[in-house]
């Protein structure tokens, strides 16, 4: 059996990312692909637990140190249990958020370095996307997206943190331009769902 096709999602809040990945999901699905959604951090029962100590708002004492191990505890029980077997049935694996958030928001947004490269060489286990769609979107702009609804943790953070953080994001996509395809989260949900599915295709078909 041929190796599954691992896709993964990343973006600032407010960059429609929930969206467009129902979108390529209904879509793959649609063509017979049995496709897998999952999510970081959580995707699995201990997971979603590291994900309620991570977001949850009263956690304000949290050190950043302590943030980084936890998002790489949550993503190594994923891969170990969710990820890596269903790739190995051939399956496409969608994910909501991987190791590149934590490069941008850990190493470049708290400015722990090269600390968090280091941490998630051990939690991603050499299970690296085959692709990656970064949604770019300016950070007042997300932020004016998500204004009506509760903010967890992560989203409360100061503007200078989510700058931070969108510009890692550029800069991991100019690191990585064969696996990292930026896309304008300006533009329509359908525009950006056809430049999605456009590249995609054309991976997996090779």
């Amino acid at each position: 059996m041929n190796r599954g096709f691992f896709i993964t999602f990343e973006g600032g809040d407010g960059s429609g990312k929930s969206t467009q990945i129902g979108i390529l999901r209904d879509s793959l699905t649609a063509k017979g692909y049995d496709v897998v959604l999952t999510r970081e951090p959580g995707g699995t029962e201990i997971s979603e637990k590291i994900r309620e100590l991570i977001l949850d708002p009263a956690n304000s004492e949290m050190d950043d140190m302590t943030e980084a191990f936890l998002y790489a505890a949550a993503r190594a029980q994923l891969v170990r249990q969710l990820i890596k077997p269903a790739l190995e049935e051939g399956k496409v694996v969608i994910c909501d958020r991987f190791v590149d958030s934590s490069i941008a928001y850990q190493a470049y947004g708290r400015g722990l370095g090269d600390a968090v490269g280091v941490i998630n060489t051990y939690a991603v286990d050499d299970c690296m996307p085959d692709l990656t769609i970064l949604l770019k979107l300016d950070p007042e702009k997300g932020s004016g997206r998500i204004a009506g609804r509760e903010h967890d943790r992560i989203e409360q953070a100061s503007d200078e943190f989510h700058r931070k953080v969108y510009e890692g994001y550029l800069k991991l996509e100019e690191m990585y331009p064969g696996r990292i395809l930026g896309v304008d989260a300006s533009g329509t949900i359908q525009e950006i769902a056809e430049e999605i599915s456009l590249r995609v295709e054309g991976l997996m078909e090779r």
